[in-house]
């Protein structure tokens, strides 16, 4: 009886969560690793970047993230003139905060001319001192794209040492950080898992350790590791990512079996988010997480780099060869520029910078954010003498 009462309780609050979130013009964002009476009223629910980029098309004013600390900032860097709560401001993430901007200017004096490469599960402040950011599902055309050697990638070891083994040419100089959750999962738990179920598909989140990715079928995004799964004809899943998965997943293939090892992968600081918190953010509109401008405009533009380079260089151009990217780490904001022996062939520019980028506008006759290639395409790439390679 006391569990259906708690039912009830819950399922009245989720009515009152629903019907404030109307009356605040108010949209409710959750991670996937948040509990599952979250994700019940959330309006989306998804990987941090996604979620800020809902937030960012979403027609509501107020946005209440139920996340972590620097997934709300990235909220605010992509919608300034919204109100972004975030639901439990005790929500921290270790891994943002094993690297410091104070730490990173330091760094970078050491290494001068070298590209900082950011995940971005990194503050604000931390962002704005990168040069591009990245996402574990982008990181690998993200590393392509930028020109140079050696690239320094923060603040997650783990996930720099699986793009190194993905993009050879480079030379990733790493950073000390982890995600706790990902870094701790035992390796003899998830073999001892394998010989149980044998048929399983194991699928691992890179930020999990190198010796826990080579057990893994399938190594992906949070998002690609849930796509996988729908789109496999397995029944049984090993999954070595935050357990928080599991629900999205079982509610949509209650046929299939989801498996974790024996030491459970919980997120303690997603978990902090309650429906009693979500409540108290839309009646009090605290707390509101709020990126200064000094910090959210070079934290955007790292950001908005980032969404300009293509997934693969090589779908975008349909043509073999060395391929490099220019015009990220000089002035043109948010321009992917597709160079092939130094030619320029093809770009892509977000719309918001058109106006930021006369020269790219003038090279391929872009208009309104629709390209069309000039006549004297291709051109000299006028950004860097030898591209990088692919």
């Amino acid at each position: 009886m006391a569990e259906g009462m708690a039912q009830a309780d819950a399922a009245a609050l989720k009515r009152k969560i629903r019907e404030l979130a109307r009356e605040r013009d108010a949209v409710i964002i959750s991670h996937y690793y948040c509990v599952p009476d979250v994700h019940d009223v959330a309006d989306f629910v998804g990987d941090s970047l996604g979620l800020s980029q809902e937030a960012q098309r979403s027609p509501q004013k107020v946005v209440v993230f139920c996340g972590v600390h620097f997934m709300a900032e990235t909220a605010s860097i992509l919608c300034p003139d919204k109100t972004v709560l975030l639901a439990n401001l005790d929500a921290g993430c270790p891994m943002a905060d094993m690297i410091t901007p104070e730490a990173l200017a330091k760094r970078k004096e050491e290494l001068p001319g070298v590209p900082v490469l950011t995940y971005v599960n990194s503050s604000a402040a931390v962002k704005a001192l990168s040069d591009i950011c990245c996402t574990s599902a982008n990181v690998t055309a993200v590393m392509r794209s930028l020109p140079g050697e050696r690239i320094l990638m923060t603040p997650d070891r783990n996930l720099a040492l699986r793009t190194q083994a993905l993009v050879p040419d480079k030379e990733i100089l790493l950073w000390p950080g982890f995600c706790p959750t990902h870094h701790r999962v035992n390796l003899a738990e998830v073999k001892a898992l394998k010989e149980e179920h044998p048929d399983a598909l194991v699928l691992a989140h890179p930020e999990c350790q190198p010796k826990i990715l080579a057990e893994a079928d399938v190594i992906g995004s949070t998002s690609g590791i849930i796509k996988a799964c729908l789109e496999s004809d397995r029944k049984e899943f090993v999954i070595l990512t935050e357990e928080g998965v599991t629900y999205p997943l079982k509610k949509q293939r209650p046929d299939k079996v989801f498996l974790g090892p024996a030491t459970p992968m919980i997120c303690p600081n997603m978990k902090k988010n309650s429906l009693a918190d979500v409540l108290k953010a839309l009646e009090t509109l605290t707390p509101v997480i709020k990126v200064p401008e000094e910090i959210r405009a070079p934290a955007l533009r790292a950001v908005e780099r980032m969404m300009a380079v293509p997934r693969d260089w090589r779908t975008l151009a349909g043509i073999p060869g060395r391929l490099g990217a220019c015009c990220i780490i000089h002035n043109c904001i948010a321009t992917a520029l597709l160079v092939v022996d130094g030619l320029l062939l093809a770009c892509h520019i977000h719309p918001r910078t058109l106006p930021q980028n006369p020269l790219c506008n003038r090279l391929l006759g872009w208009h309104h954010g629709q390209s069309r290639l000039a006549p004297r395409v291709p051109a000299p790439c006028p950004c860097v003498s030898r591209p990088a390679p692919l």
